[in-house]
């Protein structure tokens, strides 16, 4: 059979109908999912895909789409997950997402209609000069474009569309997840392993056009709980102790020159403070850890113990206690030992013509913790670039070669 060939039309309508439904996360909401509005882009996905023919589509009570495509092979082959997630980070505003096509750039300054002052430049962002020719989309100006990770699922429709529509196509078994609150950290929280079943799977939720993400960040989250003393503060000498002030000295006392994300890049892990909160008798640091190395976590841990000891010493009278919560893992751990999923791509991406790129995620996917939870799950790309900003963009034609890819990973493992 030929290679895939497809007009990437309906991958355009596909993408621009979905980055318009808000499905911005909220990470202050306990629920699952965390803004019930994910859901109107699950509904949509699944309406799509029993209008297709794909009748095992549904979305349960947590936002979690499920989709499976049943194998048209009469001999076993290996049952494949495709996943991307219907959420847009918080960072940006994700409603009212107007997008915008400008056809076969050209290589100069895309300029945008909502923010005469907002510029997306090659100077700034490399990347472009590689995608001259192309059809690159952004939003208008006033919020982020929602490629992450709606270029991911347009994809994975696309993929899906293109299967139930050419029934030579040799395929086995797929199952398409979407799952809710990757941005914020949840995205498998609620996830039902059982209803996926596959042998490996694969994110889509990566960058330039060729990258290959098998590594990933190793991350903690970390806690610490400072307490003061608190008392009237006319009356405060020799008894009040502010945890607010504990709390800051603790934070001045982090090093500029290492651990932070500023000045870290490549294989470098890091320590972030991400929330500072309190009152005179009680604050509160949250931080993350983030390293390739698991082992690290431990160390990083262990020398914020340190400056928190430190820090309450020289308010005597305070006292701490230091919470750690394990996120996710490198999914490297779990791919050097069941290479499949990684050794097919590549096959794949080579099929497409395609020189992979093997690449560590400075960040973590859905894919990370599903590595741990039985499917080996590697990231593929999709081309959104510039992510949680204003300037965000994907290259249509960065799009279309990623389902190339799917394509190739699907008919490789079906024998052909």
């Amino acid at each position: 059979m030929n290679a895939y060939a497809h007009d990437p039309t309906s991958l355009i309508e596909r993408f621009t109908r979905y980055v318009q439904i808000d499905t911005e996360a909220d990470p202050l909401s306990s629920t699952i999912p965390s803004s019930e509005k994910q859901k109107h882009l699950g509904d949509l996905l699944v309406k799509e895909l029993q209008d297709i023919g794909v009748s095992h589509a549904h979305m349960d009570d947590h936002g979690y789409v499920y989709a499976r495509i049943l194998s048209n092979r009469s001999e076993p082959v290996p049952v494949i997950c495709f996943c991307s997630h219907l959420d847009t980070s918080p960072d940006v505003k994700g409603r009212g997402v107007k997008p915008v096509i400008h056809r076969q750039y050209d290589g100069g300054d895309i300029l945008f209609e909502d923010d005469p002052q907002l510029v997306l430049s090659a100077d700034e962002h490399p990347y472009l000069k590689k995608r001259i020719g192309d059809d690159i989309i952004t939003a208008s100006g006033t919020t982020l474009l929602g490629a992450d990770d709606k270029a991911g699922i347009a994809i994975i429709m696309e993929l899906a569309h293109y299967i139930q529509s050419h029934p030579e196509m040799p395929h086995g078994e797929i199952v398409l997840v979407f799952t809710p609150d990757e941005e914020i950290g949840r995205g498998v929280d609620a996830i039902n392993m059982e209803n996926i079943g596959a042998d490996f799977g694969y994110t889509l939720d990566g960058g330039e056009r060729g990258s290959l993400e098998g590594e990933s960040f190793s991350a903690d989250g970390l806690t610490i709980q400072f307490k003061g003393i608190s008392a009237h503060p006319g009356y405060a000498k020799g008894k009040m102790v502010s945890a607010i002030k504990v709390a800051s000295h603790f934070i001045d006392s982090l090093p500029r020159d290492k651990w932070c994300p500023e000045v870290t890049s490549g294989n470098e892990g890091f320590v972030h403070p991400i929330r500072m909160a309190g009152t005179v008798g009680h604050a509160e640091v949250e931080c993350i850890l983030r390293d390739f190395e698991t082992p690290m976590l431990d160390q990083y841990a262990h020398e914020l113990r340190a400056l928190a000891l430190k820090a309450v010493e020289e308010f005597p009278g305070a006292s701490f206690d230091i919470q750690v919560h394990p996120q996710y893992r490198n999914m490297r751990e779990v791919l050097e030992k069941q290479p499949q999923a990684l050794e097919l791509a590549i096959k794949a991406y080579q099929n497409a013509g395609l020189k992979p790129q093997l690449e560590k995620i400075r960040g973590g996917t859905d894919g990370s913790r599903l590595s741990f939870m039985g499917l080996p799950c590697p990231n593929i790309f999709t081309g959104e670039m510039a992510i949680h900003s204003c300037k965000e963009y994907v290259s249509v034609q960065d799009m279309q070669k990623a389902v190339e890819c799917l394509y190739h990973i699907v008919t490789i493992a079906a024998g052909e």
